[in-house]
This record gives structure tokens, sequence and C-alpha cells, in this order.
């Protein structure tokens, strides 16, 4: 079974080995890496990897900010991911935990009945309290997470999706297919191999619906999202991306929202020992080793850089002294006095 793996990455180059390495073990057999603008070195490193036949790496395609549907659409031209039996659009800081069979993508596949997609949920897991960078496996130090069937005030949570090849496709979206037969309902399922629900599976419309009630849709697998990391790695997400800091101040809310730590869930760690003994052989690949940790070292120096600045100094304060709990949350603890 082919199943390629398509990402798009701007100065991820600390988590890249882990992530590739991951998704070996669960059985990813192909990558399809688009890049642009990166300064840490994560280029070098991808085209490395390329070099040793482990990866694709291309330049995005993107005219313009809209980087991630530019390289989807490219994608399709590829015969990396036309020649696959499934696809897989996901983000660096997201790992498939598979809770059936041998707990590899061909048992999930196996267990939701073998549909022509799978939607599974993420599961956001939040910083608690972790400030330092550290060059170690995201899924090992971050373990809490909120309650799996409510996010914020939400039941309804997102997905990302696992495409067959016969999927009737109109294009990828970055968290689920879209197709444009009003007629044709595909087979698709969520993580625990149920139907999804008929306005998420029906063709293209414009609400672009990728999410639905997530409870009981993890009986097969969860899509762990490690969107926050350590302090210092969000502060560098944050500079990477569009925040602006002369003309606008910072908003918390994407980091309450996602910093709920109310529950433990440490069942991604089964996959350590074989996460620890891939990476190792990829850093065993000429210079792999040593380019990661050029990226590892650009990481903390854009890191350093960023905190002589008084504003991520402010920003980085604001973060920890933040209310541990999303604004809807506690909207509700304010209405009846809970401190």
């Amino acid at each position: 079974m082919r199943i390629t793996a398509v990402t798009c990455v701007k100065n991820e180059g600390p988590f890249l080995l882990e992530w590739i390495a991951f998704n070996r073990v669960i059985g990813v057999t192909d990558f399809l890496f688009y890049s642009n603008d990166c300064s840490d070195g994560t280029d070098r490193l991808l085209d490395a990897l390329q070099g040793h036949g482990i990866i694709t790496h291309l330049p995005n395609p993107a005219t313009n900010r809209n980087y991630q549907m530019q390289a989807l659409k490219d994608a399709r031209r590829q015969s990396i991911v036309s020649e696959a039996d499934w696809v897989w659009v996901a983000d660096v800081d997201e790992f498939m935990n598979i809770h059936v069979g041998d707990n590899r993508l061909p048992a999930l596949i196996e267990a939701c009945g073998n549909p022509q997609a799978i939607s599974v949920h993420f599961q956001f897991f939040a910083n608690s309290g972790v400030a330092d960078f550290v060059d170690a496996p995201v899924i090992e130090q971050f373990t809490h997470s909120h309650n799996p069937d409510i996010c914020g005030a939400e039941m309804a949570i997102e997905v990302k999706s696992l495409v067959r090849r016969d999927f009737p496709l109109g294009y990828y979206g970055a968290h689920r297919p879209f197709h444009d037969d009003e007629i044709d309902q595909p087979q698709w399922t969520d993580g625990a191999g149920r139907q999804v629900p008929s306005p998420f599976r029906g063709a293209i419309n414009k609400r672009r619906i990728r999410a639905f009630p997530a409870r009981g849709a993890r009986r097969f697998a969860t899509l762990n999202h490690y969107a926050l990391r350590s302090l210092d790695s969000y502060l560098v997400k944050n500079d990477r991306g569009d925040v602006n800091r002369e003309h606008r101040a910072f908003d918390d809310t994407y980091w309450r929202e996602r910093n709920d730590a109310a529950w433990e869930d440490r069942s991604v760690q089964r996959y350590l020992p074989a996460l620890c003994a891939e990476m190792d052989r990829l850093k065993a690949l000429p210079g792999i080793a040593d380019l990661h940790s050029d990226t590892v070292a650009a990481h903390r120096a854009r890191r350093d850089a960023l905190l002589a600045d008084p504003a991520y100094v402010e920003m980085r304060q604001q973060l920890l002294s933040a209310s541990p709990y999303c604004t809807a949350e506690a909207d509700i603890r304010a209405e009846i006095c809970l401190p």
C-alpha cells in the first residue's frame, strides 16, 4: 500500500525528523514537502533528505499568501500523489495516533472498512507550562489536552483527512477533500469507522465545513495536534507567521483555546521506541544529523533575538500569565462567580 503525506513548511527544521520518522513508523511510504522563505535551514535539510531518497522537496509554487491551497493544487499533478493509493494532507505538528490493530495506517483503514476517505478529529495538546525548547520528541514532552469530546465550548472539532485514490475529488482542502458531484456521496468515515455527517460528506459548499461533533469518533484514531509546543517555539512560530507587533496588540486567544490541560493522554507514546529508532536511522544518513543540529541552533538563535525585543518579552509574559481557561469557559466561570 502506497501512502503519500503532503505538507507545507516554513522554518520547521527542528521538528522535521520526528515527523518524518513517526509517519514512516505508522506506514507512510512517500512524502511531498513544499517549503517557502525558510531561514532556519529547513530547506537545506529537506534537500539532503531528498538526496537520500527519503522525501520529495519542492519550492512552494504560490504566487500570493495562499501557500497551502496553491501547493495542494500543484500536488495533484505530481506522480508521488497521483500514483498513491492514499493521500494524507497534514502539518508537521500533527501526529496520527492509531488505537487499533498494530497501530499503523493499514490497520486503521481496515478497521474503518476501507472507505474512500477517513476524517480524524484533532485533539489539541497543551503547552502545560513547558517554557524552554528542548530537542527531544514532541510526543514525549506534551501529554495533556482538552477533554477529547469538547474543545473550549465546541462539540464540533476540526479534522484532517486520509483520501483514497478513487475518491471523486474536486480538490484537496487542508482539512478534507471536496467533490463536485451533488449526487455522488463517497464512502467516508470518521476515526471510528462511522459515516461522517451528511452535511460534511456532501459536495462542495460555500461553508467549507471542516468540523463535526467528536463524541465517539476516536475509537480507532486520534489526530494529536501540538499547535503550541514549548513557549520558546510558540514565540518563534508567531515570528514566522503574520503577527505584526508594530501595528497591533498580541492576541492570546489562539494560545488559550489550545492550552487546555485538563485531560492526560500518553497513548501516543506507544510509538516512542520505534520512533527513536527511526530517527536514529535518519540521523545516521550522511549529513543529516549536522543539518538537523543547524536548524536547532537557528531556532534557539531566533528565540534569543526575539527576546531582545521588548515587544516579544511582553508577549512572553502575557502568555505566561494568561488565563488557563479559553474565553468561553472564562465567561461561564465569571457568570457563576468561580475564581
